[in-house]
């Protein structure tokens, strides 16, 4: 058997409701960290790509938004974003916690998922958290509800079982060869990572109303010497939203900035001198130009 037919590649999509742990499980599937995540919904906004490659072939997942009610332009854009890697890829994980009620929000998605052909491997998450009891029970009822292809509970958390997920995904990817070389973690640009750790760092420390009103924007990424300056904005809906971002002389502004610096130089393998500043866009959320000036450009666009 040649090399090409010897070895499996192929396209994976992580959906799930908000907050079930898909940004968590593909961070740890690749052994890196490229999604950001915090314990509030919809944190993930864009479909982020990532790569694994193994001796038995390579594996792209689609880290995309939770599916979840639209409120406004950009809800229903990452809805869509969500939705619509269904058709495009070889599998589909589905990440559900460990229960035995089947609420609205998964039933839309089991509707979703009816309608594709492609395979589908049910991830029972955070099984480090529930007793056996209960994730034999959540096996039981998801089972009557679609034809999974594999159920595989796992702790995206902790990594249990996260080895026996990857053989299972493999199963199903057509033999062929890589997309990516196998140096390649993800394809997404350096600017918008380091946006999105920023981004994360401020879901993480501001009050509950606030972060779903947050962008950040990189004005400037330029390497001078053995130091990357970098230049951000952050971008909220209200003044009063601009005060508390800022802080009491500039301390919660600092603070954001002084954690998500490391990660930042870790990801660049370099000194990095960040300066963030907050601006007011009023309601950009339901602004179709904002949403593609901030990066979040609807299909086809």
């Amino acid at each position: 058997m040649s090399e090409e037919h010897s070895c499996r590649s192929g396209f994976v999509t992580l959906i799930g409701r908000p907050n079930v742990g898909k940004s968590t499980l593909m961070n740890r599937l690749i052994g890196q960290k490229i999604a950001i995540t915090s314990n509030k919904p919809q944190t993930t906004r864009n479909r982020i790509q990532t790569v694994l490659t193994r001796p038995e072939g390579q594996i792209v997942f689609l880290d995309t938004p939770g599916i979840h009610k639209a409120k406004n332009k950009l809800g229903d854009y990452m809805v869509n974003v969500a939705e619509h890697t269904l058709e495009e890829v070889d599998v589909i994980l589905w990440l559900v916690e460990p229960t035995d009620y089947i609420g609205a929000g998964e039933r839309h998605i089991i509707e979703q998922l009816k309608k594709v052909k492609t395979p589908v491997i049910l991830v029972i998450n955070k099984t480090d958290a529930a007793k056996k009891e209960a994730v034999f029970s959540s096996i039981d009822v998801y089972r009557d509800e679609l034809d999974f292809q594999e159920i595989v509970p796992v702790s995206a958390l902790k990594g249990n079982n996260t080895d026996e997920l990857v053989k299972c995904i493999f199963k199903y990817l057509p033999y062929g060869r890589a997309f990516y070389d196998e140096d390649t973690i993800t394809d997404q640009p350096m600017r918008q990572i380091a946006a999105e750790l920023i981004r994360e760092k401020a879901l993480r420390m501001l009050q509950d109303e606030i972060p779903h009103g947050v962008a950040v924007v990189i004005e400037s990424m330029k390497e001078k010497g053995k130091i990357c300056h970098i230049e951000a904005t952050i971008v909220c809906e209200r003044d009063s939203h601009k005060g508390i971002i800022i802080g009491k002389g500039g301390g919660m502004l600092k603070k954001i900035g002084s954690a998500a610096r490391p990660e930042i130089e870790e990801l660049l393998e370099m000194q990095v001198n960040l300066q963030l500043w907050v601006k007011v866009k009023k309601d950009w959320r339901d602004s179709d130009y904002l949403l593609k000036n901030f990066g979040y450009n609807p299909k086809g666009d």
